[in-house]
């Protein structure tokens, strides 16, 4: 196809998106108490000598800082609700372009990589309110926290979000393996990094930086790095990638090519 056809059909595709996420949007506005409700729940978990506050109210200081809530929260629910037809088409964009095996490793991954977001949110929803509580504990005697709107659902939306996103990162470490680009052996000599970059990342990425939200984070991982790693381990026995060709021949014993250089009367170039 040309490129003129395929920028088309991208920009197609795209406007169809969009239309699907504003009608998942007007979806949004309608939910917003339940869904808002259902996110501000860990916060007024928290203990009322934590919060300085019997109400579990939050705090904002801009005049739009109510609508730019009501907006977030109904795009959120919007890109969820819509989440089926956007993702359609831009399977429909990408999908000519792969083959056979291609495909059916992709449904696979959809397939699994969706359940294992959610898992990773879920648990991101549960450590949200100790994650706070420890933050809040290194707050002076008498200090007074003032959360705003804003800080807070910027905080639960990322929790939630890097949480899933790093419960699917160890399932491409299994696509790569079954696409032939990433090898057991190659998984099992960098263990020891990838585990170390994995609480690295747990770090760096959580929002608090607590070592309680980080443990949190990064040991579910690590985990799933070690069952994607036997996964990785079973499919290169099967496919015999792991076998070295050299493994059963003496240390003293010569090479086949060798061999032949001996019958031949020739010495190999050194």
């Amino acid at each position: 196809m040309p490129l003129m056809d395929h920028l088309r059909e991208l920009r197609n595709r795209v406007i169809k998106a969009l239309v699907f996420v504003a009608l998942g949007m007007g979806v949004g506005f309608t939910v917003f108490e339940p869904v808002w409700d259902f996110l501000q729940r860990p916060y007024c978990s928290l203990p009322a000598e934590v919060r300085n506050d019997d109400g579990c109210g939050l705090n904002y200081t801009g005049i739009f800082d109510g609508f730019f809530l009501y907006f977030q929260v109904s795009l959120i629910v919007g890109l969820l609700v819509s989440s089926p037809f956007w993702l359609y088409q831009l399977w429909a964009f990408i999908a000519p372009a792969l083959r056979g095996k291609e495909k059916r490793y992709t449904y696979l991954f959809v397939g699994f990589a969706v359940p294992l977001f959610l898992l990773g949110a879920t648990v991101a929803y549960f450590v949200t309110a100790k994650g706070m509580e420890i933050m809040f504990s290194f707050a002076p005697e008498g200090a007074t926290a003032l959360i705003t709107l804003p800080n807070y659902l910027g905080y639960i939306i990322m929790m939630l979000a890097v949480f899933g996103a790093a419960f699917v990162l160890p399932l491409i470490v299994v696509l790569l393996n079954f696409l032939g680009v990433l090898p057991h052996r190659m998984i099992a000599k960098w263990r020891r990094v990838i585990i170390f970059l994995a609480f690295v990342f747990a770090a760096i990425a959580t929002p608090g930086g607590d070592p309680f939200t980080m443990l949190a984070l990064g040991i579910p991982v690590v985990a799933l790095f070690e069952i994607a790693e036997l996964i990785a381990f079973v499919n290169d026995r099967r496919r015999g990638r792991d076998r070295d060709p050299l493994a059963e021949l003496d240390d003293d014993e010569l090479s086949p090519l060798d061999d032949a250089d001996s019958a031949a009367g020739t010495t190999p170039n050194r």
